[in-house]
């Protein structure tokens, strides 16, 4: 599968390239990006790892991860997209695509994920209609919270990921 461009009216969601390598790893070393994501920065051996997962989600389930970047300037906005990680949460969400989204800290508060996630459920319901989409993210993580709502998802479960307390949502 070759995975596809996305454009928004002002974001440009391409598949992740070896390219996106450092502005990548510069955003999972920022404790702002990852304090509900994990708690911890990511190495740049993790994020390499990240990159290549990302990449290879498309070619193995035909869905996966792009990297946004402001079209206008090119900068990276952060990444956003779609994996079925078969994690050990209860109720099971194996075989349902899970959206996730992280952001670099320079830009949150300007709309950037919202314009993502709608460009990306948009693509989203082109590939399987009203199928279930879910999520999980930190209770504490409050503008995530408000943004999946937004964004149509519900609470299902509190749950519990790798020992934390997690929220998961779902939509469709």
């Amino acid at each position: 599968m070759i995975p596809p461009t996305l454009t928004t009216a002002r974001l440009t969601l391409s598949p992740p390239q070896a390219s996106d390598f450092e502005d990548s790893a510069a955003m999972w070393s920022d404790p702002m990006v990852t304090r509900h994501i994990g708690g911890r920065t990511s190495t740049p051996e993790e994020s390499w790892q990240r990159l290549l997962r990302a990449r290879g989600l498309w070619a193995v389930l035909g869905y996966g991860y792009w990297g946004a970047r402001e079209t206008a300037t090119g900068r990276y906005v952060g990444e956003i997209g779609f994996a079925d990680f078969h994690r050990g949460i209860q109720p099971s969400i194996d075989g349902v695509p899970e959206m996730g989204w992280a952001l670099c800290s320079w830009a949150h508060g300007q709309g950037f994920a919202s314009e993502a996630i709608a460009g990306a459920l948009s693509w989203a319901r082109d590939q399987w209609g009203d199928a279930p989409v879910v999520c999980i993210i930190d209770p504490d993580n409050t503008a995530s919270l408000k943004l999946a709502s937004k964004m149509g998802f519900l609470e299902v479960a509190r749950t519990t990921y790798r020992e934390a307390p997690t929220v998961l949502m779902q939509r469709g």
